[in-house]
């Protein structure tokens, strides 16, 4: 058994990974962790940084420290979780990609390789309703989700 399971850095995203976890380790199964950095959020969150101070001339300034930043935390949160997979005896991997999120998980979920897909319900917003990103994903992923709250 092969499981998929998106991470944005998110506590909701950690929760599905632990949950994960939990399955592996009975099923004696192997985590994929996978995550997909859009250089469009670094521009927008650039973009109001820049506003906010004033100086729209810091703009791809910001946009690279922040897009940095994206791809330290990421890499980060997939590692300790990585760290704790091989901890609790379970084979796991890491993947990150860039691109739109949408798109790459679709192709990373339907390319025939996993039994089963767990994500968390919510983004990294918090937002009290169903996660964007799962509104866009659902009914399009072919193999099994595990959508944990």
């Amino acid at each position: 058994m092969r499981i998929l399971v998106l991470v944005d850095g998110s506590k909701w995203s950690q929760k599905a990974a632990l949950h994960a976890i939990k399955i592996a380790k009975s099923k004696k199964a192997k985590i994929f962790l996978f995550s997909v950095l859009d250089r469009r959020e670094a521009r927008a969150m650039a973009f109001n940084l820049s506003t906010r101070s004033g100086d729209i001339n810091d703009l791809e300034r910001f946009e690279g420290e922040i897009w940095k930043n994206m791809k330290r935390d990421i890499h980060d949160i997939l590692t300790n979780l990585l760290e704790f997979c091989r901890g609790e005896g379970i084979n796991c991997s890491i993947k990150i990609v860039e691109g739109i999120a949408k798109d790459e998980v679709l192709k990373e979920a339907n390319s025939g390789k996993y039994s089963l897909v767990v994500l968390g319900a919510y983004g990294k917003s918090g937002k009290t309703r169903i996660g964007s990103l799962l509104e866009e994903l659902a009914g399009l992923i072919e193999p099994p989700m595990l959508i944990v709250r």
